[in-house]
């Protein structure tokens, strides 16, 4: 097997979406996974678009991706990334991809100037946490994920 990593080229959209879609499946939220091949290229390649990715290949075959993107925190005054997704395929998990893709995106932050990677996840996937953990990631527990959006976002714009 010939694993390799690089950031996501246009032509690599429909895969992205596919194992999207997996990563939905996985994570048991189907039904809110309304992304398309048009609206992830508008993401990433669209004009003032600040959405980086890197997708994982075997050899051809995509069996993994991450997205990214700048953030900031006040409080510490520090820059990072804050990593949207990574999901790498059940078949690949604990091949050391996952771990090598996270060393991607802190190089690609540290060349810029960042401090930090932040993401979240769902507190079920023990695996995750335990991956994340075992590499030096800390949660902060006394903090609650919020967010607007579909008719909450539209009731603030109008």
């Amino acid at each position: 097997m010939g694993f390799s990593i690089r950031k996501t080229q246009p032509d690599d959209i429909p895969d992205v979406v596919m194992l999207i879609h997996e990563f939905a499946v996985f994570e048991e939220l189907s039904d809110h996974c309304a992304v398309t091949e048009e609206s992830l290229h508008n993401a990433i390649f669209g004009p003032e678009t600040t959405v980086e990715g890197l997708i994982a290949l075997d050899d051809d075959k995509a069996i993994g991706y991450a997205l990214f993107y700048p953030n900031f925190s006040s409080f510490s005054g520090q820059r990072g990334m804050y990593l949207e997704d990574i999901y790498i395929n059940d078949r690949y998990r604990g091949s050391g991809l996952g771990l090598a893709m996270i060393k991607e995106i802190a190089k690609l932050a540290a060349s810029r100037g960042f401090e930090r990677i932040d993401f979240m996840v769902l507190d079920w996937n023990s695996p995750a946490i335990n991956f994340y953990r075992k590499h030096g990631a800390v949660s902060n527990d006394d903090e609650t994920h919020f967010k607007f959006s579909d008719q909450a976002f539209r009731d603030l714009t109008s």
